[in-house]
């Protein structure tokens, strides 16, 4: 058994300066990592609607569609779209011809509550199951503060098939996402009204959850069966309950970091785009380096109404989204919607640029974070050949750099299963997968 020396710093060490106060990364000074501190593993997820352009390999517009050209793997070049992503392409993996086969018949703006779920959404029921982020925080999530951060452009849930957020639970209910950066903010680090009830709350929720159980045994007894049933089911969700109020109070008495509030744009509105992609990206680092949570997911606007509808008039654009993809097809068509999407990427890439910028272990917080982007309609309102494109993760087995071409044989399911092997999840299968990605590793 290695013992621990007398200079070593505990992993919770934190520079503090100037009101500021970080966790440190990983230090020799730190030890060798061992299972019980083991280097966190991340897992990001970025949706935006509407699809992309694809204009055909002869067009005169052929730069301004979403797919580079060429044949892969390593043939390939990078369209105007996603050239704000050459710098770090050897860390970022492009695919085409992923999609979820249960969703290629659904209409086609009702995909997006199934980007990261795979499931077919039924008419009457719409009923959805659990989403990959979710999946893996069963996981990941019992190592941090909040086992996941679930956030979109439009905030809550929304209505069926034009939900505003990418998170469904184990049960297939949406959860409400957040979309004010200055509410993200005080959420994280325990600011917000809520924070403060949830802790007051936790510290009389013992007896509660004793009453409760106790009350439903006194009543088991003199039930049918049909009812006995139903209790042992409400039973079942009590312990769950305690089971996650223990894992709360676990971090009572653990200091939240300390961050310069100053540096982050928590006033950014979507009424100023590139202020307000920058300040969600920002939260999302900040989240994953100060290791509250080791999952996100993102949705960039909805299918439905959305208040991310005129985000191309920041670039001097029709301010409609949807319009503009609509649009694709049509003379300069590709141009307008490409030059958003290239907008988009240069987000995207200033995100990834920081991951890969921040040191952490003997590697950065890139290589062990992976960060899914893309959409779930090609042209607009087609569920099939998904824009899609992975980052990070290297050192999870990831190999990079490259562009992998698949046909419809091969879901985007296989793409998940990758990704949670990879984040130590152990499973052979997600939804309708039918084994890892080949390729990705």
């Amino acid at each position: 058994m290695s013992m621990k020396k007398s200079w070593h710093l505990n992993r919770r060490t934190a520079l503090k300066a100037a009101g500021v106060s970080l966790a440190l990364p990983w230090l020799e000074a730190m030890g060798t990592p061992t299972p019980s501190r083991a280097l966190p593993r991340r897992l990001c997820a970025v949706m935006f609607p509407f699809g992309i352009a694809m204009p055909k390999d002869n067009a005169a517009d052929r730069e301004w569609g979403w797919f580079p050209t060429g044949t892969g793997p390593k043939d390939y070049r990078l369209s105007s779209v996603l050239q704000p992503l050459e710098p770090v392409m050897q860390d970022v993996t492009v695919f085409q011809g992923l999609s979820h086969p249960r969703c290629r018949a659904m209409n086609g703006h009702d995909t997006g509550d199934t980007f990261l779920t795979g499931n077919n959404l039924a008419p009457v029921t719409y009923q959805n199951t659990v989403s990959l982020d979710q999946y893996a925080a069963r996981e990941i999530g019992r190592h941090t503060r909040h086992a996941s951060l679930t956030l979109s452009t439009d905030g809550g849930v929304g209505p069926r098939t034009r939900t505003t957020t990418l998170s469904y639970t184990d049960k297939g209910q949406p959860i409400p996402a957040l979309s004010d950066p200055k509410q993200i903010f005080e959420r994280l680090f325990g600011q917000d009204g809520a924070s403060r009830r949830d802790r007051e709350s936790l510290q009389n929720s013992g007896s509660i959850l004793d009453l409760v159980r106790d009350q439903s045994k006194s009543l088991h007894r003199h039930l049918g069966v049909a009812d006995q049933r139903k209790l042992d089911e409400f039973e079942t969700s009590v312990r769950e309950v305690e089971q996650r109020v223990e894992r709360s109070r676990s971090w009572l008495d653990v200091p939240l970091p300390k961050v310069d509030r100053d540096a982050l744009a928590l006033d950014a509105t979507i009424d100023a785009p590139k202020e307000y992609l920058r300040a969600i990206y920002d939260l999302q680092f900040l989240a994953f380096q100060t290791d509250l949570t080791r999952i996100s997911t993102y949705q960039i606007g909805s299918y439905g109404p959305s208040r991310a509808r005129k985000f191309p008039g920041v670039l001097g654009l029709k301010a409609d989204w949807h319009g503009l993809a609509h649009g694709a097809g049509k003379k300069g068509g590709a141009e307008k919607i490409g030059r958003f999407d290239q907008f988009l990427t240069a987000n995207l890439a200033r995100f990834i640029n920081r991951l890969k910028d921040t040191p952490e272990g003997d590697g950065t917080m890139l290589d062990r974070t992976l960060v899914m982007y893309g959409s779930s309609n090609s042209r607009t309102h087609q569920n099939r050949n998904y824009p899609l494109l992975l980052a990070g993760g290297r050192q999870l087995g990831i190999r990079h750099r490259q562009y992998l071409r698949f046909d419809e044989k091969t879901p985007m399911s296989n793409l998940f299963v990758s990704m949670l092997q990879g984040l130590g999840v152990e499973t052979e299968q997600f939804v309708d997968s039918t084994g890892p990605l080949a390729g990705l590793s």
